[in-house]
């Protein structure tokens, strides 16, 4: 693993927001059909909960999912940003589902209630079942196109000035917002083909990738940066994580046996069954680490892949001591990650688990909400 030039950033912590539902045991709901035991609907008192644990521990945003299996990002986090002072909300969305104008005009306003705390995280799309219920019948070889122009009218209708644009998905005349905020949101972005590695250098502020160990992960942090350097840009990165820390190891990995041991072989046979139809490459990674087994799930010390045989999307957890799980932090700091989006289960609960443990060991250089 290479270490980043020039002097280490300091790190930035996010959390996450269940907004699918929260509960004791791992589950996904409508995306794989697998329900956490303990469940917890995602209202507005529990969400607002999640949150203000959020900023009083330390953490700089949360992060809002987007789809059908969960409420929608947007309007969640317009509702929760009332509920909260200073905590940034990093809202996903999908870029076919609505109008780049839209969208630039719905981050504005968001700007401007929120008192500029807003986020963006662009979602491509990798689950076709997903697309066609929104309408988007786009094959997946041409999204990352669509996103391209998309991120470009976007930015073009925050700058200031009318803007248009013609390409192969999109024509916009005076693109712009009614009054521009101060500093455009930041715009999260991921995706592990050579389509979205590339929309990354052109556009993204922090190119996201799911917890992957750091070997597997450098080479596309090395990449990502060589081409982001041929657009004349900078590109952060960030890193998706579940963790499970406590003040023993012992204790940690118990948690993780437990979640396990919850899981039913034939919810995850089920799980695996609708993961493996998925488009999305990063997806495919995830799978791959695991391999549908509960055998060798430790793939790199102190990563559990076993969050992923029930769940989409972000598949692995650091396990560990507090101690541990800050020395596996510094391995992804060391070669170039320096955002982190965590969550637990239940999310309230792991929120203080890390906060309390995890974070002050990072206090005296990490941005802090």
């Amino acid at each position: 693993m290479s270490v980043p030039d020039g002097p280490q950033r300091a790190p930035v912590f996010h959390w996450f927001l269940p907004t699918s539902g929260d509960g004791r045991g791992v589950g996904d709901g409508a995306r794989t059909g697998v329900v956490a035991d303990g469940h917890r609907a995602p209202n507005v008192a529990y969400l607002a909960q999640i949150a203000q644990a959020a900023e009083q521990l330390g953490f700089v945003g949360v992060l809002t999912p987007t789809g059908t299996w969960c409420e929608e990002a947007w309007l969640t986090s317009c509702a929760l940003a009332q509920r909260t002072t200073k905590l940034r909300f990093l809202v996903a969305f999908r870029p076919g589902m609505l109008t780049p104008t839209l969208a630039a005009q719905m981050a504005s306003t968001f700007q401007h209630l929120s008192g500029d705390r807003l986020a963006i995280n662009v979602v491509t799309g990798g689950e076709e079942d997903e697309q066609h219920r929104f309408g988007d019948w786009l094959p997946y070889g041409e999204r990352y196109e669509r996103t391209d122009e998309f991120l470009q009218v976007l930015a073009g209708a925050l700058g200031g000035s009318p803007y248009s644009f013609e390409g192969a998905h999109y024509r916009v005349a005076g693109a712009t917002v009614r009054s521009p905020a101060g500093p455009p949101p930041t715009v999260y972005f991921g995706g592990a083909s050579a389509a979205a590695e590339r929309v990354a250098a052109r556009h993204a502020d922090v190119y996201l990738c799911w917890g992957e160990p750091p070997a597997m992960l450098a080479e596309r942090v090395e990449r990502v940066r060589a081409l982001a350097e041929r657009e004349q840009r900078v590109v952060r990165f960030g890193v998706r994580l579940h963790v499970i820390t406590r003040e023993r190891s012992e204790a940690a990995w118990e948690v993780a046996e437990r979640l396990l041991a919850a899981m039913d072989p034939a919810a995850v046979a089920q799980a695996q069954a609708r993961l493996a139809e998925s488009s999305s490459v990063g997806q495919r990674r995830m799978l791959a680490l695991h391999g549908g087994g509960r055998d060798g799930l430790e793939v790199a010390p102190n990563l559990w892949a076993g969050i992923g045989l029930v769940r989409g999307g972000a598949g692995t957890a650091l396990v560990g001591s507090h101690e541990d799980v800050g020395e596996r932090i510094e391995e992804y700091r060391q070669i170039g990650f320096d955002e982190f989006i965590f969550s637990g289960y239940p999310h309230l609960e792991e929120a203080y688990w890390f906060g309390e443990g995890v974070l002050p060991r990072f206090a005296n250089e990490a941005a802090i909400a």
